[in-house]
């Protein structure tokens, strides 16, 4: 069978003219749309077997259409511009810079380990700045600040245990 060709001048023209040649894409397409009427029930299996053959036999689109023009083809498709402005509840919510004291006072606290304590006290200020900072301004790192502190709280109070037992030891070496 011979296929008018554009280029040769001999196209015929009118209703019974041939639609656009169809490619790879549009044979694939088609055999989705028909993989999913079968999965849905809507063909049988020797009706999807034949239409599937005749899909990718298929010269035109218009030939892939009319296999799958019974058949729903997906959500129909839509406008680029929204009909209408986006309710605030399904708009992305900016989220807030992180304290940058929340941050070093987690740093601080985490130092505390290798350091022997000696970052817990900036820990438990820097912690305290932080909190204050992220009331008033709305900025985000109230758990680092709260790491921070927790953390600088326990090395201080362990500082003060040593410092404590020390002067006990002290007390009672010279008293005896």
């Amino acid at each position: 069978m011979s296929y008018p060709t554009p280029w040769q001048g001999n196209l015929p023209q009118g209703p019974g003219a041939p639609s656009m040649l169809a490619g790879h894409a549009d044979r694939e397409r088609a055999v989705d749309v028909l993989r999913a009427g079968y999965a849905e029930g809507r063909l049988d299996h020797p009706e999807f077997d034949k239409r599937v053959a005749r899909a990718y036999s298929a010269r035109t689109v218009a030939e892939l259409s009319l296999l799958v023009a019974d058949l729903p083809q997906g959500p129909a498709a839509q406008s680029a511009a929204p009909a209408g402005p986006i309710p605030a509840t399904f708009l992305a919510r900016p989220q807030p810079r992180t304290n940058g004291k929340a941050v070093a006072s987690m740093i601080c606290g985490v130092l505390c380990v290798a350091t022997g304590g000696l970052t817990g006290l900036p820990a438990v200020i820097l912690g305290h700045l932080a909190q204050s900072e992220i009331r008033r301004t709305g900025e985000g790192g109230d758990g680092f600040a709260l790491t921070g502190l927790v953390l600088g709280w326990l090395s201080v109070a362990g500082w003060a245990l040593v410092i404590s037992l020390f002067g006990l030891v002290a007390v009672l070496a010279g008293a005896g």
